[in-house]
This record gives C-alpha cells, sequence and structure tokens, in this order.
C-alpha cells in the first residue's frame, strides 16, 4: 500500500451520468476544487442508444452547465403523453387521460436524451478538471473527525473532506457504511430495447396500463421509440429470449398496433424491478445520491430524474457551506441535503408503489373505479396543470439549478 495519501476536496465513487454530473456541479461553481472520480470501469460513453426521460426541470441542471444546447442535438422532445388501460385480452386501447402542451413558452414538459449523448457532453466538460480512477476497486473505507480515506485493492490510499457514493443500486459505499435499505421485489422485470416504427410518433409518449405491468413507449429521432415493458420476471425472460420477428408482433400488439409495424433495433435486456431506499442518505463524511440512495418502479419514469435532483440539491448545499466556510463532510451539512431530498423520495417511493399495485392487475371493478377516476382527471385541467409541473420539476422549492440558477 502506498504511505503518502492521494488528498483531494471531495471523492465521488460512481463514474456514470449521475456521478459525473455531480463532478460537473462541483467545478462549475465550486472555487478550485480538487474533484476525483471513481468507477470499476472505464470511463466511455455506452455503446447502445438506450435513452432517459429527462423532465424539463431537469434539462436545465444541463443548461446551466452549458451542454445543453450539445445534447438538443440528438434528444426528441415529449409534447403529449397518452395513457390507456386494458385487459389481459383487450383488442382496443382506449385513452383515458391525455397530456400536452408547453410546460412554459417553446419548451415540452420532458426530453428523450440517450445516455450516450449524455455523458458524452459530461465527459468531455470535466475532462482535465478533475481526477480520474478508473477500473477502481475499494477495500475499504474510514472516517474520522477531519477526513475520509478509501483504500483501493492496488494499495492507493485517497482522502478527502467528504466522499460521495454515486455507484448504483448495489452501492459498494452504502454497504461498507452499514446503511441499510428498506423495500421489496416487484417480482416483475423491465424488458428494455429501442424500436423503429411505420406511423410517426408525434412526439409522443404512450403509456399502456396492462395487467402484469405498465408498456411504456417513449420517442426518439427518426422514427425510433425506446421501450420499457414492465411484466412478471419469468415473462420478461421468455420475452427477452424470443426471436426478433416473433416479439416485433407481440409489441404491436400491446400497443394496439399505434404506431404500426415496427422492428427492433437494439439488443433486448431485461433488468429485475424493485422498491428500493436507503435508511440515510448519509453516514460520517459520505453522501449516497441517485440509486445509491432509492431505486423505485419505472411506472413514472422518474429514476434519472430523481437522481439529478440529489445532485442539484447536494451541490447547492456543498458549496454554500464551503462559501460559509463549514466542514462540508460535518454530519450536520449532510443532514440538510438528506433533509431536503428524503421526503420527495418518500413521496414518488409510495406513487410509484400506489400506481404499481392499482394498475397492475385485471380485477373488473378495480379496473373501473381507476378508470373512472382517470377520466375525472382528464376532466380537470387544472389537476392535469399541476401534475405536469410536479413532473416536470418546476417548482420555486427546487434546488438553484433546476430552476436554471447558478449556485
Amino acid at each position: 500500500m502506498s504511505s503518502e495519501a492521494k488528498k483531494f476536496d471531495i471523492i465521488i465513487v460512481g463514474g456514470g451520468s449521475i456521478g459525473l454530473t455531480m463532478a460537473a456541479s462541483l467545478v462549475k461553481f465550486g472555487s478550485d476544487l480538487k474533484i476525483a472520480i471513481l468507477d470499476k470501469a472505464e470511463f466511455v460513453a455506452p455503446a447502445d442508444s438506450r435513452s432517459s426521460a429527462l423532465a424539463f426541470g431537469v434539462t436545465r441542471i444541463f443548461e446551466t452547465l452549458g451542454i445543453w444546447e450539445e445534447m438538443l442535438k440528438t434528444s426528441n422532445p415529449i409534447d403529449k403523453m397518452k395513457i390507456t388501460d386494458s385487459g389481459k385480452n383487450d383488442i382496443s386501447r382506449p385513452v383515458f387521460l391525455n397530456f400536452e402542451g408547453e410546460i412554459t413558452p417553446n419548451n415540452p414538459f420532458a426530453f428523450m436524451v440517450p445516455n450516450n449523448t449524455t455523458m458524452k457532453a459530461l465527459l468531455k466538460l470535466v475532462k482535465g478538471k478533475v481526477s480520474f480512477f478508473s477500473k477502481a476497486e475499494i477495500k475499504t473505507f474510514e472516517s474520522d473527525n477531519f477526513s475520509a480515506k478509501l483504500i483501493l485493492k492496488s494499495g492507493e490510499l485517497l482522502q478527502a473532506p467528504l466522499i460521495i457514493g454515486a455507484d448504483g443500486a448495489k452501492s459498494m459505499m452504502r454497504q461498507i457504511a452499514n446503511i441499510s435499505t428498506i423495500g421489496h421485489e416487484y417480482g416483475q422485470s423491465g424488458v428494455v430495447t429501442t424500436i423503429s416504427h411505420e406511423k410517426p410518433h408525434f412526439n409522443t409518449a404512450y403509456e399502456h396500463f396492462r395487467p402484469n405491468g405498465p408498456f411504456a413507449s417513449l420517442p426518439l429521432p427518426n422514427n425510433r421509440s425506446s421501450l420499457v415493458w414492465s411484466e412478471k420476471t419469468a415473462q420478461a425472460e421468455i420475452l427477452r429470449d424470443m426471436k426478433h420477428s416473433e416479439l416485433e408482433g407481440k409489441i404491436e400488439e400491446v400497443m394496439g398496433h399505434v404506431l404500426g409495424r415496427v422492428k427492433i433495433e437494439e439488443k433486448v435486456m431485461a433488468f429485475p424491478l424493485r422498491l428500493q431506499v436507503a435508511k440515510q442518505f448519509f453516514a460520517p463524511r459520505l453522501a449516497l445520491i441517485g440509486d445509491a440512495a432509492h431505486v423505485m418502479h419505472p411506472i413514472t419514469g422518474q429514476g434519472m430524474n430523481f437522481g439529478l435532483k440529489d445532485v442539484a440539491a447536494l451541490s447547492e448545499i456543498l458549496i454554500e457551506a464551503m462559501r460559509l466556510g463549514r466542514d462540508i463532510g460535518a454530519s450536520d451539512v449532510l443532514e440538510d441535503y438528506q433533509n431536503w431530498r428524503r421526503y420527495d423520495v418518500a413521496m414518488m417511493g409510495f406513487a410509484t408503489e400506489s400506481l404499481n399495485r392499482l394498475f397492475s392487475n385485471d380485477i373488473a371493478p378495480i379496473r373501473a373505479i381507476r378508470d373512472v377516476g382517470l377520466g375525472m382527471v382528464e376532466k380537470m385541467p387544472f389537476v392535469k396543470d399541476q401534475l405536469i409541473s410536479h413532473a416536470a420539476a418546476i417548482s420555486n422549492k427546487e434546488p438553484r439549478l433546476l430552476r436554471g440558477l447558478p449556485i
């Protein structure tokens, strides 16, 4: 082991979009901060074309960082959303709820952004401004009243007042810090892929509520859409391994043929779905963000958005603490971050849990009640506007980056 520690102001564990956005925010608004980013893999943009739905408020983070204009070139706006509810054997897909219109002049409520576009823009932004440690495996984590230390399996010793865990749902940092989680498996998996289709999507996202889970298609450029199909795990594995020609027919059927004939353009993958929330978002000299802190059902499409909201909140708290001369790794500073984010996360966790239970069944009386409820919301413009504003992360209570303001 190296006897001399490499010292930094902040060390970020996890080099995905969340960790890199955290680094970019600190570099942009911090004063000559020395930042390190560690990851088990190489720091490269993913080769696949999977995309994420970014709420309008979240895109303001990238606008404030100065990279949104570049990201926008390969992104697709979501101008409309149509929600349907159908049973297992229903042929038609009646629309019960429509969302459409601009959240602000010339701005839709969300954009579909390729994950590799986001990663490329962030890597370019922080290159030369942070220290990268790729293929880095953590052996131990220690903390005291003044700093935290990471000992890598390579023998390197890294030291900083604060470690930020952005290392995903199976977070090593969360486990080393003995932070437990609450939640459960859904018994569902999300089947994801990209399709091209015969008919134009007109920048419309569709969410078809089905007995075993929701099926969402989200608009991409060049007459393509990103699919997230939630199914019981055993069925999801069958779909994943199915011949493309057969699966394409099933996709057309589930979508009610709204986009005509479809063709699978990417590898079909399946990911188990679960609710998982850390009991604490911090430990001594450690803060958790993104999937390391919370994992939710994709029924509302808020996973990436909530991770980026963590980034906006933690960035603001840390930079303001620095300006006041406070110890950024102190528990009172990190507790401010937890207090800001925990209620929002808890409410979204409850919402996704409730929606999944309400819609992932084919019980006729429940279907009737929920469809009446959807129909009532459809006839209440004010309620719809409030739902859209919340989903778009537009509020004066949001962190400054989500309001397009510098820290």
